[in-house]
């Protein structure tokens, strides 16, 4: 295995993967360590004048703080963000859309719903409009154990998607319609064969709201505990009509049909160095894929392409798109020093240790997730997405929050990159677990699916790994359970963003 690793030509820095001691010579770069550096974290190539940018990938990762010298451990204690003016050059990547024919594209076995669109798991829900009745909700499904649901083989299981809000907000503005875009598109998601929509009566989160942005239809029951007569006359009308409805979904099947149904969220979460060299390019890969085969992919987490969102605007089918996630990255700083933080609060301290120092050098590495294809649209949180190939949707950082807008968007998969390591899980989507490093696969295998360190162990190509990915995601896709599934997460991690105050 190499001891370092140079990332593109314009770098100031390597980034090396195996720990190294003070006066250690590299015979490949031709100096001499003069710190211990950890592995996965970085050493500088040549000495570099405080003020200076520092490159990695090509790109600025951040500024001097202090006098670098050839040799040094470059991170937190001599490197910060600056600003610097980044080369948008809107379209300039572009490309025509690589297609492959219809018969020669790959395929699933997916639940075929009635409005055409494909759900890759075929479960019940019953979803709460506000806390109120999330106990009412969780009480309702745990009636349905494995043994009762033996009887329903095409089911998947009874999903009780509870939080902590739905009232005590405004009830008009931005931060009212972002949560009934979340609980429309989580009502109406092609995962959910149908749904109980379980309110208290009174919140602020009213059903009638959110019928009238699904509409009403025959996979839609709603019921409000005040209306019913409380806790027990709801438990008990509840169970009956979830029995109805288990009835309904079993009578769904599995089919044959088209790679171009699957929405694919794209997620990393607990990011180390390694994140952008293994696992976020070979799932780059997979959704080069993916959207050759006519699927669709949704990168997310803007403070996290934040620094690089220069990458995708060259990549921008239509000028238009660029200047949307251009706005939405004005946006965020806005937001951030509204609420007097800083966008480079991210990389967390777990980050900082797997050898991540500013978020220009997280981001750079996020967004190679996104592969190499246009960015075909930017979408707000939670909005439904109907564009095909990759497209952008705005929301935070915090891989909960970011997902869930990604499930109410349509995405009926996940791919989720993990260096530090994730016990993610996202009902009623499944959650594919990727680990950039061969250490954190065999540490926690029983969380994580797929192990991209083979590419850093040199036994793996990034080609490679991100085929392997995309064959895993069909497979999945088709009813294989992830290790999140397997071990019963995905419940707990529903997390709308919430933006306004609580009243």
């Amino acid at each position: 295995m190499a001891r370092v690793l140079k990332l593109g030509a314009q770098d100031d820095v390597a980034v090396v993967l195996l720990p190294v001691r003070v006066g250690e010579h590299i015979p490949s770069l031709s100096l001499t360590a003069i710190s211990e550096i950890p592995a996965g974290h970085k050493l500088a190539l040549r000495a570099i004048q405080i003020g200076h940018p520092v490159r990695k990938f090509n790109q600025i990762i951040g500024f001097a703080t202090q006098q670098i010298a050839q040799g040094e451990h470059i991170h937190t204690h001599n490197l910060m963000v600056g600003d610097f003016d980044r080369d948008y050059s809107i379209g300039s990547d572009a490309r025509p859309a690589n297609l492959l024919n219809p018969a020669a594209a790959a395929s699933f076995l997916g639940f075929r719903r009635p409005d055409g669109r494909v759900g890759t798991r075929n479960y019940v829900g019953v979803l709460t409009t506000v806390n109120c009745s999330a106990t009412v909700a969780r009480r309702i499904a745990a009636h349905f154990t494995a043994e009762v649901l033996s009887a329903y083989p095409n089911v998947d299981g009874v999903v009780a998607i509870t939080h902590g809000t739905g009232c005590g907000m405004a009830e008009h503005g931005e931060p009212a319609d972002l949560l009934r875009r979340v609980f429309a598109g989580y009502a109406t998601h092609p995962n959910f064969a149908s749904v109980l929509l379980l309110g208290l009566g009174c919140e602020t989160n009213q059903i009638d709201h959110l019928v009238a942005l699904t509409g009403a239809s025959d996979t839609l029951r709603t019921s409000t505990i005040q209306e019913q007569g409380g806790t027990t006359a709801t438990i008990r009308s509840g169970i009956v009509s979830v029995y109805e409805m288990l009835e309904q979904a079993n009578r769904a099947g599995r089919t044959l049909v088209a790679a171009s149904n699957l929405v694919l969220g794209l997620q990393c979460g607990g990011s180390d160095a390694y994140s952008g060299i293994s696992a976020n390019p070979a799932l780059g890969v997979a959704v080069d894929l993916l959207v050759r085969n006519g699927g669709t992919a949704i990168l997310s987490e803007t403070p996290e392409i934040y620094g690089a969102e220069h990458l995708l605007t060259r990549r921008s089918a239509r000028p238009e798109v660029a200047e949307r996630l251009i706005e939405r990255i004005r946006w965020w700083e806005e937001y951030t020093a509204r609420h007097k933080g800083s966008i480079d609060n991210n990389p967390q301290p777990g980050n900082k240790t797997g050898g991540l120092t500013t978020i220009l050098e997280k981001s750079l590495g996020a967004v190679s997730k996104a592969g190499t294809t246009n960015l075909n649209e930017v979408y707000l949180y939670a909005e439904a997405v109907r564009e095909r190939g990759l497209v952008f949707m705005d929301s935070p950082g915090f891989d909960p929050v970011s997902a869930t807008g990604q499930v109410a968007g349509g995405a009926n998969m996940i791919c989720f990159t993990t260096g530090r390591g994730s016990v993610f899980g996202c009902k009623p989507t499944p959650s594919v677990k990727i680990a950039s490093n061969t250490a954190l696969f065999e540490r926690m295998s029983d969380d994580i699916d797929i192990n991209c360190g083979a590419i850093i162990d040199g036994s793996q190509t990034v080609e490679e790994a991100g085929a392997a990915i995309f064959a895993e995601t069909l497979a999945v896709a088709s009813g294989k359970p992830t290790r999140s599934e397997v071990l019963g997460f995905g419940e707990e991690e529903f997390q709308p963003w919430l933006q306004s105050a609580t009243l």
